[in-house]
């Protein structure tokens, strides 16, 4: 039995949220795919119905509920429906971005940027990864430089998530030639002159989410925008990893979720020889052993989402689940595209944009490789 509990009022949000996307996001996807990227109008919604910054504290416009479970339900409930670029986006509002803005800013930070982030007036963003440097945070080049009481930030960033849509994005540059303490954090507005919006990159998959190249030409960004002291800016970035992939996990076993639930209703209507697929002795193998699969991987989830709440998820065991869980959700819509056949290589079948929409999962947040790393490293080899 999975040691995460939920009472009443998760179950309550729970049904909020799944409303919330069957109005709100269901409808609309197709559209916001074709158009290359979701609706600003989507967040608003969002915040009308109280589904961001659940910890930001009420003096700054937020509930003050520290719980992550809330956190998960709304990424479990909108990657489950296959709409993986607003899930993207939900993940890094909550998540990814907004530790950043409550754990390490002062009170007139807060004042400044938090209101905006629970309404859903302000989007989020972060820009950590550069061409060339990819999940090295070490390699980051980015310069800033003191300039009375101003930084003058040089540089690029790439693959950078609501690249379009952000207003407000966490800036990691380097202040210093120590690869670990010649790092610092900005938070910068994208009004900013020198802030440059570069190309929207052409993806695979994720076609709703706006990924893009993100440029700094000589940008002034005052010292009050600063994350913490001059230097700090690797130790905070490491410091916020776990959530993120364990946000990147419950994306992961949802989305997986969801398309084998499609999946099996597809091979019980899909005949072939005169009989359902379901009827095959290997579609039936096949779907056991996913089932089997999945339920390994929720109670996996379950337990690292319980150990958070409590404040004892560790970073290994953070990348263990990040790694396993995303690996499983590219077999899963691997396999699931194989069973429908011709039909699931076209994209009109939600099983086609699972396939491509998974394929950077274990990619991003960490690969494959690095998680296997940090759990080596955890291990003392």
């Amino acid at each position: 039995m999975s040691s995460l509990t939920h009472d009443l009022e998760h179950k309550q949000f729970r049904d909020t949220v799944r409303r919330f996307v069957a109005e709100q996001i269901t409808p609309t996807h197709t559209d916001w795919e074709a158009a290359g990227q979701w609706d600003r109008a989507l967040f608003v919604e969002a915040g009308k119905n109280g589904l961001l910054g659940f910890e930001v504290p009420e003096e700054f416009g937020g509930p003050g509920v520290d719980d992550f479970r809330y956190n998960a339900i709304v990424i479990d409930e909108v990657a489950r429906t296959g709409a993986a670029a607003e899930a993207i986006a939900f993940s890094l509002q909550n998540d990814v971005v907004l530790p950043y803005l409550t754990d390490l800013t002062t009170d007139e930070q807060r004042s400044r940027w938090l209101p905006g982030v629970v309404t859903g007036d302000t989007v989020l963003g972060i820009a950590m990864t550069e061409p060339g440097a990819g999940s090295d945070l070490t390699g980051i080049r980015t310069s800033a430089v003191r300039d009375g009481d101003h930084y003058v930030i040089n540089g690029s960033k790439t693959f950078i998530s609501n690249g379009r849509n952000g207003d407000l994005f966490v800036v990691a540059t380097r202040t210093g030639p120590d690869r670990h303490k010649g790092l610092t954090l900005f938070v910068v507005d994208a009004d900013t002159p020198g802030f440059v919006r570069g190309r929207k990159l052409d993806k695979i998959g994720l076609h709703a989410q706006d990924t893009s190249e993100l440029g700094f030409e000589e940008m002034r960004v005052p010292v009050a925008n600063r994350l913490g002291e001059e230097g700090e800016g690797f130790y905070q970035l490491v410091r916020n990893l776990p959530q993120e992939r364990l946000s990147l996990a419950i994306g992961a076993v949802a989305a997986a979720e969801g398309t084998f639930a499609r999946t099996l209703d597809h091979i019980r209507e899909r005949t072939a020889f005169g009989s359902a697929i379901s009827s095959f002795q290997n579609t039936q193998f096949i779907a056991a052993e996913l089932a089997t699969e999945l339920d390994v991987a929720r109670t996996f989830l379950d337990d690292c989402i319980a150990a958070h709440v409590a404040g004892e998820l560790t970073p290994a065991r953070a990348a263990k689940l990040k790694w396993w869980a995303t690996e499983l959700q590219v077999r899963t819509a691997d396999r699931c595209l194989q069973l429908h056949g011709g039909y699931g290589y076209m994209r009109e079948f939600p099983v086609a944009r699972a396939f491509v929409d998974a394929r950077i999962q274990t990619i991003y947040g960490g690969t494959t490789e690095i998680m296997k790393t940090i759990i080596a490293k955890d291990l003392g080899i």
